[in-house]
C-alpha cells in the first residue's frame, strides 16, 4: 500500500514524523514517501501543491496529512491552505469524517467537503464589496446525505442533518433531498435541527448525537466545537473519503506555529488519523485490525505518558515511544 506522506507547515513534520515512525512497526506493507505541501511547497516552488505533489497523491493508496498554514503567509495571494482545498477539490474526497470520543460521547460529524461556501464564486466589486458564495447542487447533498445514512447503519442508526433552512436557500434543498434521501433508510431515524441549535446541543447535551450530516462550513465549525467538548483539538482526527482511493487522513488541529520546532506537539491526533487511514482509507481486513490496536495504543499512551497539553509532560518522541511500546 502506498501512502503519500505531507508533512506541511509548522508542527505537521514532527506529528508527521511520529506517525512514520508507529506505521513502521505495524505488520503491514506499507511503502511512505514525503512530497512537498503548503508553505514548505510554496517556498521550494511557489505552489503550495506542486505538481509532482498532486501526481503522487492519485497514484498513491491514501494520503496522511500533518498540518498546513504559517503566519508569514497570511497577507499573501498565494496561501498553504489553497493547497489543501485544491487537494480536496482533484480527489473529490466529499465526505469528510470527524469522530468525537469522550465520557458519554460518541458521535461522529459526517461533513460535505468539497462544495458550498468554500467552493463557490467569489471576488471584489469596483465599491469595494467582497463576496462569497454558496452554492450546492442536488446530487452533491444526495452523495453525502447517503454516505451518512450508510455509516449510521452501522452505529446507532440515527441521523441529525444540520441546516439553516429558516434563512438559507441551499438548507432547504439541503433538507429537501435530505428528507428524500431518508426514505430509501427507514431503519435509521431522522432529525433535522437548526446549526445555532445545534452548537448549543453540542455544549450541553453532546450525548444526545450519533451521526452529524451537515455542509462544509456548518460542518468545519461543529466538529471544532465537538472536539473541544471531548477534549480539545489535540486529540481530534479526521477522514476525507470519495467513492474511489485515495482518501485524505489528517489531524483537526492546525500547524501551531508558536509550538513548533519545540519536540512537544501532541501527535494523538495524527496517530488517529493514521488509524483512521488503515480503518477506512485502505479496507482491507488486517489494516482494520491494525486500526484498532493503534487505537488502543493511543488511548493506553494517553494515559501513562500525557504530553503538556493534557497536563503531562512527555515530548513529541516520549509519547510516540509510548505508543510503539503499547503496540
Amino acid at each position: 500500500m502506498r501512502i503519500a506522506l505531507l508533512p506541511g507547515d509548522g508542527i505537521g513534520p514532527e506529528v508527521t514524523t511520529a506517525a512514520a515512525r508507529v506505521l513502521r512497526e505495524l505488520p503491514l506493507e506499507l511503502e511512505l514517501e514525503e512530497h512537498p505541501f503548503g508553505g514548505a511547497a510554496i517556498h521550494a516552488t511557489g505552489d503550495p501543491l506542486p505538481r509532482e505533489t498532486l501526481a503522487a497523491c492519485k497514484a498513491a493508496d491514501a494520503v496522511l496529512m500533518g498540518a498546513v498554514g504559517a503566519p508569514e503567509f497570511d497577507r499573501s495571494e498565494v496561501r498553504p491552505e489553497q493547497g489543501l482545498i485544491r487537494l480536496r477539490g482533484e480527489l473529490d474526497v466529499y465526505a469528510n469524517l470527524r469522530p468525537a470520543l469522550g465520557d458519554g460521547v460518541d458521535l461522529l460529524v459526517v461533513r460535505e467537503l468539497v462544495g458550498g461556501l468554500y467552493y463557490g464564486e467569489r471576488g471584489v466589486r469596483e465599491d469595494g464589496t467582497v463576496y462569497d458564495t454558496m452554492e450546492y447542487r442536488p446530487e452533491q447533498v444526495e452523495r453525502i446525505a447517503r454516505r451518512g445514512f450508510e455509516i449510521a447503519r452501522g452505529r446507532r442508526r440515527h441521523v441529525t442533518s444540520v441546516d439553516k433552512a429558516n434563512i438559507l436557500d441551499t438548507s432547504r434543498l439541503w433538507r429537501e433531498v435530505v428528507e428524500r434521501v431518508a426514505a430509501d433508510y427507514a431503519d435509521v431515524e431522522l432529525e433535522h435541527m437548526l446549526v445555532d441549535n445545534c452548537g448549543l446541543q453540542l455544549v450541553l447535551a453532546p450525548g444526545r448525537f450519533d451521526v452529524i450530516l451537515t455542509e462544509n462550513t456548518f460542518g468545519d465549525i461543529l466538529s471544532d466545537v465537538a472536539a473541544g467538548v471531548t477534549g480539545g483539538l489535540g486529540l481530534a482526527a479526521s477522514a476525507s473519503l470519495g467513492d474511489e482511493r485515495p482518501g485524505i487522513f489528517e489531524p483537526v488541529h492546525g500547524s501551531a506555529p508558536d509550538i513548533a520546532g519545540k519536540g512537544i506537539a501532541n501527535p494523538a491526533a495524527m496517530l488517529r488519523s493514521a488509524a483512521l487511514m488503515l480503518a477506512y482509507g485502505l479496507g482491507e481486513p488486517g489494516e482494520a485490525a491494525e486500526a484498532a490496536r493503534l487505537e488502543a495504543a493511543v488511548d493506553v499512551a494517553l494515559e501513562t505518558t500525557p504530553p503538556s497539553d493534557l497536563g503531562g509532560s512527555a515530548t513529541t518522541s516520549e509519547f510516540t515511544d509510548a505508543v510503539i511500546a503499547s503496540l
